[in-house]
């Protein structure tokens, strides 16, 4: 397809600021509730502010290419994309995680909206760059990195991505109760939950449990003595697993709580919860899959990868 005839897609978030006034009506009931518990009203409003100029940049680059389209992150679970489509997320690092998951290959850029607020390991650019690096895009020319996802599927064939890991447990903070197979060792476990990270996630929320982990294992032991935690490459063909929390009685066991997956290889899970079981992927609680009594899921590598410009 010619250059100019491809549809950009712009992502976006809401700011903290818009979500506080959608929760307290205006903008004056929002002031007052942040500040009456002490907090600091102009940091929201100065990041609010950051965040409309990086979007006007943006969007004043996409109009003089003319085809593009903006869609809001509520929206993505029913957003499709076309394949020769180039995907702009302009936010945090988790907004470009959104994305990626709804993405199959096409090349996506991570736009840092405030480089001075946020690092942005995933936001490589700086909104005002846009305008630079567009013909390259346009064009193929700019290098991507890959990154391997991670693919949940139950058993009535519903079928989900991540980009960072995936949740399996209880709605809320109770007790999730399950079988968890690996090869030929199967478990009837009790636990708040099991984590599967990707390469990317490796150095997220898994990391946190494994740290914990460890702290508490070799507590006599000094922070600096103890073995690094090494997290997996981002294009990586295995994922790592973690149970949260397992509970050992007489009816669950708690051996497999750790370890890797790879290749063709999959993690099994069939739920025992009557209700409130959930599978849902990179801290999107409401884009979940209901994992009931009797439903199975099957965890592996993905097929499907994302492509980050670079």
């Amino acid at each position: 397809m010619p250059a100019l005839e491809r549809k950009l897609v712009l992502v976006t978030r809401k700011t903290r600021l818009e979500e506080l006034i959608a929760r307290y009506q205006t903008l004056a009931q929002a002031a007052f509730h942040v500040e009456h518990l002490g907090g600091d009203f102009a940091d929201y409003r100065d990041e609010h502010e950051c965040y409309l100029a990086a979007r006007n940049t943006v969007l004043a680059v996409l109009t003089r290419h003319g085809r593009y389209q903006a869609v809001e992150r509520s929206y993505l679970p029913n957003f499709l994309f076309a394949p020769d489509d180039i995907v702009l997320a302009l936010g945090q690092d988790g907004l470009v995680a959104n994305t990626m998951k709804y993405l199959d290959g096409q090349p996506l850029v991570g736009l840092n909206p405030d480089k001075a607020r946020y690092d942005g390991l995933l936001l490589p650019f700086a909104a005002e760059e846009l305008s630079s690096i567009l013909p390259e895009l346009l064009a193929d020319r700019r290098s991507c990195k890959t990154i391997r996802m991670a693919r949940a599927q139950l058993s009535d064939g519903q079928v989900l991505h991540a980009v960072n890991d995936l949740f399996i447990g209880p709605r809320t903070h109770t007790s999730a109760r399950y079988e968890l197979s690996r090869g030929e060792v199967c478990e009837t476990q009790s636990s708040s939950g099991v984590i599967v990270s990707t390469g990317l996630g490796s150095t997220a929320w898994i990391k946190s449990v494994v740290t914990g982990a460890m702290g508490v294992m070799l507590a006599p032991v000094k922070p600096d003595k103890r073995p690094p935690y090494k997290p997996l490459a981002w294009d990586a063909e295995r994922l790592r697993f973690a149970v949260r929390e397992p509970f050992p009685s007489k009816a669950t066991q708690a051996g497999l709580v750790y370890g890797e997956i790879a290749g063709q290889e999959r993690l099994t899970l069939r739920s025992l919860m009557p209700e409130n079981g959930v599978i849902f992927s990179d801290g999107v609680e409401a884009d979940y899959l209901d994992f009931n009594a009797g439903m199975e899921a099957s965890i592996g590598v993905a097929e499907r990868v994302g492509q980050l410009v670079m």
